[in-house]
């Protein structure tokens, strides 16, 4: 499975992207993995607030329903509407083009909490 070197990881699943006080979030590949074929996506609307550890939105596939959570704490200001009509896109590219939402940061060093790929490997039981 491909995790990139490049993001942090929850214990969720959800990656971060970092780009100075915004946090790019999805799902691993490993989630969309164990999940199967993504049908159908709610996720917030621009300016609703998440909180670290908190759902923000449900991944709906063909095997189950689970809760997104926000791996970082801040205002929404972007949500992947393609997403919304294509959600089997989390499934052919969960770092690219299936990204979620875009998180203006409340606290830039929560982003430090979170697992690097080694950690996040670790924590699965890939290699």
């Amino acid at each position: 499975m491909n995790h990139p070197d490049n993001l942090r990881y929850s214990s969720s699943h959800e990656w971060v992207r970092l780009d100075g006080d915004r946090a790019t979030i999805g799902i691993t590949d490993f989630a969309q993995h164990e999940l199967g074929d993504v049908v159908y996506l709610d996720l917030p609307e621009a300016g609703r607030t998440v909180r670290a550890g908190s759902p923000f939105g449900t991944v709906e596939s063909v095997k189950a329903v689970s809760d997104l959570y926000s791996p970082v704490s801040g205002e929404v200001v972007e949500v992947n509407s393609v997403l919304q009509d294509a959600p089997e896109g989390i499934n052919n590219s969960p770092y690219d083009t299936g990204w979620l939402i875009v998180v203006q940061l409340s606290d830039t060093s929560e982003v430090d909490a979170l697992m690097d790929k080694a950690a996040y490997e670790a924590a699965i039981g890939s290699h």
